[in-house]
């Protein structure tokens, strides 16, 4: 089977009040510290951050920006999912950037693409659909699936299928709520078929 890759992202755990700061204006975490904070998100995103269950996202690699910005929306339930919810709900700041930073210095494992889907999912991927209007997903996420951490659009380089899957069928129903950079994916995920979403994330999952 082909490779690829793709993560899109979220996290858990831990209590710290000690902040680390480059300077006043610029926090930064310690990963270190956030492998020691990390025990509990091991259960389910794996103790390296690549997740052994298909519907529970992997983590390794991910642009600890992005992974700060859902574990705020967790905690303040702008995303609501009622296993990070509460898990998030402890955390500090400082909690969510050593653990941010823990997990983006890991390796994201590739998946394997699904052979059936390569076709209509890389041309998806690569030019979306010019008659429904949907975007093509290399414009934000790159051609290789590493996402653009300024802009906060996440890796999704080696995320499983299954969980791709069923963010962009929640960003349509709008069981996950969109905001900010998301409104993007919710537009997109209007104007896309459900073939078109299995095929796109079946080939991500083996992107690189």
């Amino acid at each position: 089977m082909k490779k690829f890759t793709l993560a899109f992202c979220i996290l858990t755990l831990g209590s710290s009040t000690v902040y680390a700061t480059k300077n006043a204006e610029s926090p930064v975490g310690d990963a270190a510290t956030g492998k020691t904070k990390s025990a509990l998100c091991a259960a389910c995103h794996g103790a390296d951050g690549n997740s052994v269950n298909p519907l529970w996202p992997s983590l390794a690699g991910q642009h600890a920006k992005y992974t700060v910005q859902q574990l705020n929306n967790f905690q303040s339930e702008a995303r609501k999912e009622q296993t990070m919810s509460p898990m998030a709900a402890p955390l500090s700041p400082q909690d969510m950037l050593d653990l941010a930073a823990y997990f983006e210095s890991q390796t994201p494992k590739i998946g394997d693409a699904i052979e059936k889907s390569l076709k209509l999912g890389q041309k998806v991927y690569r030019g979306g659909n010019k008659e429904t209007g949907v975007s093509a997903c290399i414009a934000c996420h790159g051609p290789k699936g590493k996402g653009n951490p300024a802009a906060k659009y996440p890796a999704i380089a080696g995320q499983h299928g299954k969980y791709a899957l069923k963010q962009l069928q929640d960003y349509k129903s709008g069981a996950r709520k969109a905001e900010g950079n998301a409104v993007m994916m919710r537009d997109i995920a209007l104007k896309m078929s459900d073939a078109e979403m299995k095929a796109v994330t079946d080939y991500v999952q083996g992107l690189y």
